[in-house]
């Protein structure tokens, strides 16, 4: 039996918005962190995340401290360095200084120890952690970067890693896209999506509008129910886009 008129149900785009003042919160003294879920000792049940989207935390590390070696698994883990750097090693070898705009991807898989400190005696390290659920469990972990200071287009979005390699984009092990945004004042970007796909954005610098809603530094969105987004930027913008099923 075909639908009548009257029985169609037409959805209309959703935003959502996570305003960063509203973030939990994490002061130890060598870290200060923001919370966009629900991590650790800070738990609201009204934000445990978005879809596959796990963790965003907004961390500033002073110098010389860190996170001493912690075990992780099934998780796709990035950290994406906003300023100064951020040192890591890894039970699978990797040694590496990522600098202020590279973005490291690390896939825990069955299970992996690693390390992150601000190696600087005097700057501060500013940095996005971010976890996205895989779409199964196990594996071998598994390691890849992304300078983007080489890899991001100005005023487009640079698609990063998605669910199959594709385009240059690392493959990851979930049904997701993460795409780099640079936009100058003035300037926008349309996406075409499915109606069943959810969109984050997480605003590292600027200030953007968004479904008539302004979005301004550490604000994070979600998305629904929209074939069409428009991203404008008010002033000079980056920031982050999850395309999530």
């Amino acid at each position: 039996m075909k639908p009548t008129a009257s029985s169609v149900v037409i959805k209309r785009p959703i935003l959502r918005k996570r305003a960063a003042s509203a973030r939990g919160q994490t002061e130890t003294g060598w870290l200060h962190s923001r919370h966009t879920f629900s991590f650790g000792e800070y738990v609201d049940p009204d934000h445990m995340g978005f879809r596959s989207l796990r963790v965003i935390n907004d961390d500033i590390i002073e110098p010389g401290g860190g996170f001493g070696t912690h075990a992780h698994r099934n998780a796709e883990i990035f950290s994406y360095v906003i300023e100064g750097e951020l040192e890591h090693k890894d039970s699978m070898g990797n040694g590496r200084v990522i600098k202020a705009g590279d973005l490291q991807y690390m896939s825990a898989g069955k299970g992996v120890q690693h390390s992150e400190f601000n190696p600087s005696k005097s700057r501060r390290a500013h940095f996005l952690q971010i976890w996205l659920e895989p779409n199964q469990p196990g594996g071998e972990p598994r390691y890849a970067e992304k300078s983007l200071g080489k890899a991001a287009r100005s005023n487009s979005l640079t698609l990063l890693f998605a669910d199959e390699p594709r385009d240059e984009a690392i493959g990851i092990r979930t049904d997701a896209e993460l795409y780099f945004g640079k936009l100058d004042a003035g300037r926008s970007v349309t996406m075409t999506l499915s109606h069943d796909q959810g969109v984050w954005i997480h605003l590292i610098r600027g200030e953007l509008n968004v479904m008539h809603e302004t979005l301004q530094e550490g604000d994070g969105a979600a998305i629904m129910d929209a074939n069409e987004l428009a991203i404008a930027a008010k002033q000079d913008s980056e920031f982050l886009t999850f395309v999530l099923a």
